[in-house]
């Protein structure tokens, strides 16, 4: 049953080994710059920036003058005219007119609007940058979530790694134990532990396998990598430990890098901008405006060079009476984004001490997890002599064998674990 195992699991584990040789090597900023050209959610960012930027073209659009032109040709069922001169009537027949052809140009510029054009430009231009820094805030998201999946995928792959060197061992201690049992030096019910301990390492290195499938398929996906893809990834990243300065630099750079918090800072000016466009609704409009007129109604009249040449003035005197609700929303808007304001910046600091203490606690775990292993090994190492010795049980053996290879496995976690805790620890910041 042992043996039908094995093979079983050479089997189901040949293609990763075959893939393995065809591995894609990949740094962590390799994988990041990847994640980020891949990212479906950043192009819904870019087209909201594009949005904004069509709203900034068309507020800068409305400083510029209006010009248009026009023509109309007109066939007139047999009009009958009278021509109102004030010259005496002579009792001839009244002309007729069947055709008219009549051509207008006409100029519009804005020459004082309360100011109501410049304020839209301005927070347009606002929000434009809101937009980009959202998407800034966005990319940093996805980069971290890029660190993590490249985390989940190297812990896997160094979890098969540790199993398949413990399967190995575990295999050639079984090969040794048959050797013994065959000169009756070992009782069959030890030599049978053994071989449950192996299955279930090659039960555990199944899943583990399995882990890693579907990480390396995730992986793949965030990088639009095809997920047949097999990637090999470099463990420098796990070895980076920087010194860790106190939380109150963090926490000024967060107030300084925020690119969130700095959008926020962009949509209260836009917020800001428009109070002032609302208030200057009740204002007056004053508009330059300028024209030609040509017309041709054959028998009748033909007018050319009427060119004209006039000031506009608007004013809508229904605000004397009227509530300004365009003000009232803006002024709620703005006491909305002051409130989000208070309550980001209190976020902020909740998570730079939350991630800063993480950080800090998974390094340490790391120390312990590390003398745990040194511990394990020690241990293993004398209760096999005990074992040899007679003086420990083959299940005391066996328990120690199996603390070694789960503590190698912890201390590989949390040595990735640390440094994705810290790479978390920048992106709150707002410098990852």
């Amino acid at each position: 049953m042992n043996k039908f195992l094995s093979l079983l699991f050479i089997l189901l584990a040949f293609p990763f080994f075959t893939y393995a040789q065809e591995a894609r090597h990949l740094t962590l900023e390799e994988a990041v710059s990847l994640g980020l050209q891949a990212s479906k959610n950043l192009r819904a960012d870019q087209a909201r920036i594009e949005s904004a930027t069509a709203d900034y073209v068309a507020a800068r659009n409305r400083l510029l003058p209006d010009f248009k032109l026009s023509g109309t040709a007109m066939a007139l069922t047999n009009a009958t005219v009278h021509m109102k001169t004030g010259q005496p009537s002579e009792g001839g027949a009244a002309p007729k007119a069947n055709s008219a052809l009549l051509g207008n140009a006409s100029i519009t510029y804005p020459l004082y609007t309360g100011g109501k054009t410049g304020y839209a430009v301005e927070s347009a231009r606002y929000l434009e940058e809101a937009a980009r820094l959202s998407m800034e805030n966005n990319k940093a998201a996805v980069a971290y979530n890029i660190a993590a999946a490249y985390n989940n995928l190297f812990k896997a792959g160094q979890a098969l790694i540790v199993l398949t060197e413990n399967l190995k061992a575990s295999q050639q201690r079984d090969r040794q134990f048959q050797d013994y049992e065959n000169n009756a030096i070992l009782a069959r019910n030890d030599r049978l532990k053994a071989s449950l301990q192996t299955s279930n390492i090659e039960l555990q290195l199944l899943d583990a396998q399995n882990s890693f499938d579907i990480a390396t398929v995730h992986m793949d996906l965030l990088l639009g990598l095809p997920e047949t893809t097999r990637l090999s990834l470099d463990s420098a990243y796990i070895s980076a430990s920087e010194e860790l300065p106190a939380a109150g630099y963090f926490l000024n750079q967060a107030l300084e890098n925020r690119k969130d918090l700095q959008a926020l800072n962009y949509s209260r000016k836009a917020s800001q901008v428009n109070i002032r466009s609302a208030r200057a609704e009740a204002l007056p409009t004053l508009v330059l405006t300028g024209g030609y007129i040509a017309a041709d109604i054959p028998n009748l009249v033909s007018v050319v060079n009427a060119a004209n040449i006039g000031l506009g003035l608007q004013y809508n005197l229904d605000n004397l009476w009227k509530k300004n609700s365009k003000l009232m929303q803006t002024l709620a808007r703005e006491k909305q984004l002051n409130n989000e304001n208070d309550l980001l910046n209190d976020q902020i600091r909740l998570d730079i001490n939350r991630d800063y203490l993480n950080t800090q606690t998974a390094r340490k775990r790391t120390l312990v997890l590390q003398n745990m292993v040194e511990q394990a090994d020690e241990n293993y190492r004398i209760t096999f002599n005990k074992y040899n010795n007679g003086l420990a049980t083959m299940t005391e053996l066996l328990d120690a064998d199996a603390a070694r290879i789960a503590s190698r496995i912890s201390v590989l976690n949390a040595r990735a674990d640390a440094a994705l805790a810290y790479k978390k620890l920048l992106q709150t910041t707002g410098i990852f």
